[in-house]
């Protein structure tokens, strides 16, 4: 009788592995479901650009791996105007991509990557550099903010992409001057 219901399971579970269709040679299988993100630590110490530069056009998330969306945020800056790491950690590149100067940053202690562009720079891969140190300057072309010049600041966790807007405490989000209110009794 046990060796029945083996075979039975056996003979079942072979079914369905046949209902299955065959993979394509060539076609990639679907990605796996997304892993669960840790929260993104408030490491920034200063914008990349200016000290409250507008915010063009904000992080779109894509709703798949290759879908639209924005990812990133693009921050208003006039060209040759100073980019700067918004936290310690080191250049992990910066050169060329598609014809437009890019900078990436790993903040120290995270496992995260910072990009700037478009960017000429004025480091190096391997470089370390400190909160708001100068890592280039805008390019004056290259830009994808139509008539006005911008930086897009993106923000990396492996191949996934965060809203850079999360690493800066905020204090440093906040609008306007601080306020300090009359203590009453």
């Amino acid at each position: 009788m046990r060796y029945v219901m083996l075979r039975a399971a056996v003979l079942l579970a072979s079914a369905g592995a046949a209902l299955t269709p065959p993979a394509r040679a060539g076609t990639p299988p679907p990605p796996p479901p997304p892993a669960p993100t840790a929260p993104v630590p408030a490491v920034a110490r200063a914008w990349p650009v200016g000290t409250r530069p507008p915010v063009l056009r904000g992080w779109e998330p894509p709703a798949t791996v290759y879908g639209a969306g924005h990812r990133g945020v693009d921050l208003g800056a006039p060209a040759g105007a100073p980019v700067r790491a918004v936290a310690a950690g080191r250049v992990s590149f910066a050169g060329r991509v598609a014809g437009r100067g890019v900078v990436s940053v790993e903040p120290a202690g995270t496992d995260l990557r910072t990009t700037y562009e478009p960017v000429r720079p004025s480091v190096r891969k391997g470089d370390r550099v400190a909160a708001a140190q100068v890592v280039g300057v805008v390019e004056p072309t290259g830009s994808h903010c139509g008539r006005t010049t911008c930086v897009h600041w993106g923000l990396l966790r492996g191949e996934t992409y965060l809203d850079p807007l999360s690493l800066l405490p905020p204090w440093l989000l906040a609008r306007g001057p601080s306020r300090l209110l009359p203590v009453t009794p």
